[in-house]
């Protein structure tokens, strides 16, 4: 048995179901989930007549690399939504099967064990992804708190020169969950050059890159930052995106990576290996979702609505600032105990959230989560106003008390 899998921690939803066993909410209230950040707006219709258009596809064994048309979609799209150079279809694309197994199977591939105690830099908070993918690729993780202090920002000026040294990955996200901070120029470039200095690998994590709130303003990418600052190769640099949050096709699991042509390379040459082909049906409905806008400016409304509507109300009785993107709201609760907090609000209201702590690990004497909870704003607008009433109630309720 592999040992590194005793490294592993529980997923934050068994933590949740822990939490909450041996718990009867309060039979007054319809329950309203709100912690896990799962897409419930309606799948385009298209996108299901062009899964069922190519049902053929069923019958053929799919090409690891994709199909030509896919690449080219996909190639097509980041021209258009970062106002750069197409990347080579053929070369600087890669589609794979959502950037959840993605993002894991590349540390698998980069990370070189041979070398005494590899590092692999995270967020922290973070996607658990990151820490299981360098755990298992039998790396150390470093956690780089993003705390409101620093404006939720992983300060690399921190990390030593030793640790540095050893880095072979650093995992982003940007819009970042789960505080929906966005990178920008300057932290690219410091990134970049920090890249270059100690020859790591970037892995930058985009799935919420298209869940905004001003058309006007999309979030930067890190191609597109790669591209303004001169870096054309993308060197040491990959992105992963995912249909999941755009298109509201989380059971597609179609996303794609795309960079470093020479990262790619050895990439698909894992996957070749690993047998994670996407289905050729598959591939022909990413075809027309990754060729349309307007479903993708339909869902930023909706998110919209529901921010304008809960994060106002929520203001008043918690900090839970507006993120830059994404649709989660990191809020603090009164206390500093988010799961004494979270237990309260199923109990009492039959809201679930997720406490920031299950996010995040105790580094340096610190778990940058404790004291928030995690609000995914998913569910209708109409639910997610009646959680957001619930919870102003309960803070409400406590504020009597104390």
């Amino acid at each position: 048995m592999n040992p590194y899998l005793d490294r592993l921690q529980p997923y934050p939803f068994q933590k949740l179901r822990e939490l909450f066993n041996g718990i009867t909410p309060n039979p007054q209230y319809t329950p309203v989930n709100l912690s896990i950040g799962e897409p419930k707006h309606a799948t385009p219709q298209f996108i299901k007549d062009a899964l069922i258009a190519n049902l053929d596809g069923l019958a053929s064994y799919p090409l690891t690399a994709g199909v030509e048309a896919l690449r080219h979609a996909i190639s097509a799209w980041i021209a258009r939504r970062y106002g750069i150079p197409a990347p080579d279809a053929s070369t600087q694309i890669l589609p794979v099967n959502g950037s959840r197994e993605a993002l894991f199977a590349f540390a698998q591939t980069v990370i070189n064990p041979c070398f005494a105690s590899p590092v692999v830099i995270s967020p922290n908070p973070f996607y658990q992804i990151y820490e299981g993918a360098a755990l298992l690729a039998g790396a150390q993780p470093h956690y780089l708190p993003t705390l409101p202090e620093n404006g939720y920002r992983m300060d690399f000026a921190s990390v030593p020169e030793t640790v540095l040294a050893r880095t072979q990955l650093v995992y982003v996200c940007s819009p970042d969950n789960p505080t929906g901070r966005v990178m920008d120029l300057d932290d690219w470039r410091e990134l970049f050059e920090l890249s270059d200095r100690h020859g790591f690998i970037i892995a930058a994590d985009e799935c919420y890159s298209e869940i905004y709130f001003d058309e006007t303003l999309p979030p930067l990418g890190a191609l597109q930052a790669a591209q303004q600052l001169g870096r054309s190769d993308y060197k040491n640099l990959v992105v992963f995106s995912s249909l999941s949050k755009r298109s509201n096709v989380p059971g597609m699991r179609s996303g794609f990576v795309a960079g470093d042509a020479a990262l790619l390379a050895k990439f698909l040459l894992y996957r070749t290996y690993h047998g994670s082909a996407m289905s050729p049906t598959i591939q022909m409905a990413s075809v027309a979702a990754w060729n349309d806008e307007a479903h993708v400016i339909e869902n930023r409304r909706l998110y919209a609505e529901k921010f304008a509507a809960v994060q106002p109300l929520l203001a008043q009785v918690m900090p839970a600032p507006m993120p830059d993107a994404a649709f989660y709201l990191w809020a603090q609760v009164p206390g500093g105990d988010d799961t004494a907090f979270a237990r309260s609000l199923y109990r009492d209201y039959h809201v679930t959230v997720l406490p920031g702590s299950y996010l995040a690990r105790d580094f340096a004497g610190v778990n940058p989560g404790k004291g928030f909870i995690r609000i995914a704003l998913v569910a209708p607008l109409a639910e997610c106003i009646d959680a957001a009433q619930r919870i102003y109630q309960l803070l409400e309720q406590h504020t009597s008390t104390n």
